[in-house]
């Protein structure tokens, strides 16, 4: 009886030890990664006509934004950057890609934007977007002879807000953004999607 008894007492401590040793190691459960969804389309898979530069009715370099959300925000999250661009573009012979969507500054309560973002440097949440075409979502219109091409929306959180002005060209702008976020970046999810125009 003794035994037993000083072998549970035994296991108990050893638990709690072993316990206290993975916190202290670090070793509480990690919080699950920060995702994102892209309305209308699942990541990989094809952009609807909907959301692009071909749509019927649609200005040449504008287009309708899908509706975006993302999840399970780090801690301590003060803003966030969505950044949209065309992967198969080299601009000006450069690692530059098309700048198809920047907005920044979007506060820490936003849980995604919402389909059908209005045209203008300043939006009403406080935030601030820029495209190649303006102060807009500039829709995918990867031409229908090549290739489809890759779009990618990425989301970052990030422990600040930025100081970044909006200038007249999107991608001076786009490169300002991305140097303010450099050392404050707290979380990343991004979601692509593939598009070229109906033949």
């Amino acid at each position: 009886m003794t035994s037993t008894y000083t072998l549970l007492i035994a296991s108990i401590v050893v638990s709690v030890t072993s316990a206290a040793s993975a916190q202290q190691r670090g070793g509480a459960p990690a919080a699950p990664p920060m995702t994102m969804t892209v309305a209308g389309f699942a990541d990989g898979g094809q952009i609807p006509v909907k959301y692009s530069q071909a749509a019927p009715g649609v200005a040449a370099g504008e287009g309708l934004s899908p509706a975006i959300s993302w999840s399970n925000v780090p801690a301590g999250t003060q803003s966030f950057v969505l950044n949209m661009h065309d992967m198969d573009v080299a601009r000006n012979k450069t690692t530059d890609d098309q700048a198809h969507w920047v907005v920044w500054n979007i506060p820490a309560t936003a849980t995604g934007l919402p389909e059908g973002v209005p045209k203008g440097g300043r939006l009403a949440d406080g935030s601030s977007q820029i495209s190649a075409t303006g102060e807009m979502y500039r829709g995918p219109g990867a031409p229908a002879t090549g290739p489809m091409h890759h779009y990618m929306f990425e989301v970052f959180a990030l422990d600040t807000k930025l100081d970044v002005t909006p200038g007249t060209d999107a991608f001076d702008t786009r490169a300002s953004v991305m140097r303010a976020m450099q050392g404050h970046i707290l979380g990343k999810a991004v979601y692509g999607g593939l598009f070229r125009r109906p033949q």
